[in-house]
């Protein structure tokens, strides 16, 4: 384990999903390393205490997802997430916090985070979270899909993205129709349309048509 003044680098090599941890608790961030390392799933690469540490961590670092707390000593969590995206856009980050604030879900969901795990979540619930993330799939532990789904439809607001996604659907167009469309892979778009169908709470096509024309949302 090599060590830094506000981060660490483990050393060791594994053919692992590689897992890097951002908390400023030492105790917790050694705590979810033991949790991953025991899992057979996941390694950590490296853990770092703060957003500076961070960001030195993932320029020494190959990581494939990054477990991010929003509290930080230096920085937001979510903003630096916004930082992270730019610099890194295939990095997958789950925020993994003790934060039940709905606003702040949402815009983390919004921000395009990968998934939001409640700290307090059972450590099968990571693992199966760090797994699907690592899948391509967007998680939320069920802490947070219930906050999502007590908020009234009509406080969710919708990025211009997914206001160009919903309207492709609501006009019927399929998969490969809509990442030609916007541009993006097809794989993409799957990932998308899950997120935009957790975000609004439905299950399938014709719900989310009903809600997007109740609510005027396109």
């Amino acid at each position: 384990m090599e060590t830094k003044d506000n981060f660490q680098i483990s050393t060791f090599n594994f053919q692992l999903i590689r897992v890097a941890i951002v908390d400023d608790h030492l105790a917790v961030a050694e705590g979810f390393e033991k949790l991953i390392n025991e899992s057979g799933v996941a390694g950590v690469i490296g853990k770092a205490y703060s957003a500076s540490g961070c960001m030195e961590l993932l320029a020494q670092s190959e990581t494939d997802i990054l477990l991010l707390d929003i509290s930080l000593p230096d920085c937001n969590g979510l903003d630096l997430f916004l930082k992270i995206k730019t610099l890194y856009p295939d990095l997958k980050v789950i925020m993994l916090t003790s934060c039940y604030e709905p606003s702040t879900v949402k815009r983390a969901i919004d921000c395009g985070v990968s998934g939001y795990i409640m700290k307090n979540a059972s450590s099968a619930v990571i693992i199966e979270g760090i797994s699907a993330v690592a899948s391509g799939e967007f998680f939320l532990c069920n802490d947070t899909k219930n906050l999502i789904q007590e908020r009234d439809f009509k406080t969710i607001l919708l990025s211009l993205r997914e206001n160009e996604l919903l309207s492709l659907i609501i006009a019927g167009k399929k998969n490969k129709e809509i990442a030609k469309t916007m541009n993006i892979g097809y794989e993409t778009v799957k990932s998308y349309r899950k997120h935009l169908f957790l975000k609004l709470n439905v299950s399938n096509t014709t719900e989310l048509m009903k809600i997007a024309l109740n609510q005027n949302y396109y």
